[in-house]
């Protein structure tokens, strides 16, 4: 008779802590993201609402505005995980996204008197804010998911990237546009992000145990799932010790700058999209803010489908071994990039005109660049899974970096928003860089476990060390040895020649 294995309930309370955090990636993208569209608004008034104020601002000042969030941001990764370990993430995350929504409210009272220079500041510090945010998202799906439920729960909560940004496109117009005009742009932005606060603190908890409303059962799922795994772990590291971080051979390793390369171009090439679609949009292919709302979104609605699709594809093949793991993550890492390559290329070509290709060829590109995920952004597990982390951590800050530089070289390109050929520098820039970025990956990218992962790489290295300075002592001392002899000689011949010559 065998055991009944207990997997709790089918939909229990880590599903809701992962809804939430879902949502949450939502409100703080709506706040990220809705600048895009707000300073659009804010200075072209006539494609929205007339009744609200219009900013002379040219494109480099609009382009600060664009990259000011992220110079925030890259600040505050390494903090975030700190305080989440030190305070957990119910209140990190809650401080996180109550900071990022309170200062959402203030662009409309700020910017009237402040200029372009206080918008900066505002998203500047938005950034600081949100950058605990993924940190904490990350400990918490630690903390809530059983083992075999972690890739299903932590790809629920990680979808609400792209429909973050398909609601901060698509809500952003919808209101520049509405009676309440770009002011309203905030205003929800805020609201939404006050209302998860709100709902956060009465659901949210740190662990299952801390949980007011988990069923027994669940708990002792949970509980037994990931002390199971965590006592696996802790005997391993009883027996071999802490696994020391082999820097020099992770900064020193072709593979890990391969995929390093890879990820800060994606990241040129998707902000590219991101920060800009919508100037693109209203300055080129000439639409309202209402038609740019729409079409702006779409692209990241089609991400988000294609993010399914990829993930069954690579699932299936691997699964059935038709392709090895090499084999799927090239390839839909080429597809991810070539693709979207080409597409943009050939939205810069296109002109007011071919309004509908355009969209196509967008959605393609950033609905098709949803492989990258799979393609690329998980390697770290392939290269180290015992330093997959830290690689991720310097990764991601990294490739965060772009997104400060992208809209400040758009600045730089593109004094006319109306002027296509100007725009064409700024895709084929991203093109040529997407290309690149894959043909590296390509070329000395790994899918297999590096040396430098092994528990004993160090101590090997130190042995391997002690044993070539061994070696290299024994033969100095032989070659001593040998001098002094020849000396010995030397000496000996020279008395020799002088008794010589006295007899």
């Amino acid at each position: 008779m065998t055991a009944e294995t207990n997997t709790g309930p089918m939909i229990g309370q880590r599903h809701l802590q992962a809804f939430l955090l879902f949502l949450s990636i939502v409100v703080n993208y709506m706040a990220k993201f809705n600048a895009g569209v707000a300073v659009v608004a804010m200075t072209n008034a006539e494609s929205t609402n007339p009744n609200f104020p219009e900013y002379d601002w040219n494109e480099m000042e609009r382009s600060y505005i664009l990259s000011s969030f992220f110079w925030g941001y890259i600040l505050t990764q390494f903090l975030g995980g700190w305080l989440c370990r030190r305070y957990g993430a119910r209140i990190t995350m809650f401080v996180s996204t109550i900071g990022s929504a309170l200062l959402a409210l203030l662009p409309p009272w700020c910017v009237s008197w402040g200029g372009w220079q206080a918008y900066c500041a505002i998203r500047m510090a938005m950034g600081l804010f949100q950058g605990f945010l993924f940190p904490c998202i990350h400990a918490h799906l630690a903390n809530w998911c059983p083992v075999n439920e972690r890739n299903r729960l932590g790809a629920l909560a990680n979808t609400g990237i792209d429909c973050g940004t398909l609601v901060a496109m698509f809500a952003s117009g919808l209101l520049a546009a509405s009676s309440i005009g770009w002011p309203g742009i905030f205003y929800v932005s805020s609201g939404v992000g006050i209302f998860w606060c709100i709902i956060w603190l009465i659901f949210g908890a740190n662990t299952p145990r801390e949980s007011k409303l988990i069923s027994e059962a669940e708990l002792n799922y949970i509980e037994t799932s990931i002390n199971s795994s965590r006592k696996a772990e802790e005997a391993e590291q009883k027996a071999n010790g802490p696994i020391p971080v082999p820097w020099k051979a992770i900064w020193t390793s072709v593979p890990f700058w391969a995929l390093m390369i890879t990820r800060c171009c994606q990241s040129w090439g998707y902000s590219t999209l991101q920060t800009e679609m919508p100037a693109y949009m209203n300055g080129v292919l000439l639409m309202d803010m209402k038609s740019n709302a729409i079409y702006s979104a779409l692209p990241y609605f089609t991400s988000w489908m294609m993010a399914f699709v990829y993930l069954i594809i690579a699932d299936i093949l691997l699964t059935r071994g038709v392709m090895s793991i090499t084999g799927i993550r090239k390839t839909v890492n080429s597809i991810a990039f070539f693709v979207p390559a080409i597409a943009l290329i050939g939205v810069s070509f296109l002109d007011s005109d071919q309004k509908t290709l355009a969209v196509v060829l967008m959605c393609a590109n950033v609905g098709i660049n949803a492989g990258s995920t799979i393609g690329s952004t998980i390697n770290t597990i392939d290269l180290s899974p015992n330093h997959a982390g830290i690689l991720m951590g310097i990764i991601n800050t990294a490739a965060n970096v772009i997104p400060i530089l992208t809209p400040l070289l758009v600045g730089l390109i593109v004094k006319d928003d109306h002027d296509r050929t100007q725009w064409q520098i700024v895709f084929i820039i991203a093109a040529v860089i997407f290309f690149v970025g894959n043909i590296i990956y390509l070329i000395f990218g790994k899918m297999v476990n590096q040396p430098w992962d092994a528990p004993d790489f160090l101590d090997s290295q130190r042995s391997l060390n002690l044993q070539e300075q061994g070696v290299g002592a024994k033969a100095l001392e032989a070659r001593i040895s040998e001098e002094l002899q020849e000396a010995k000689r030397k000496e000996s011949e020279a008395g020799l020649e002088s008794t010589e010559e006295h007899l």
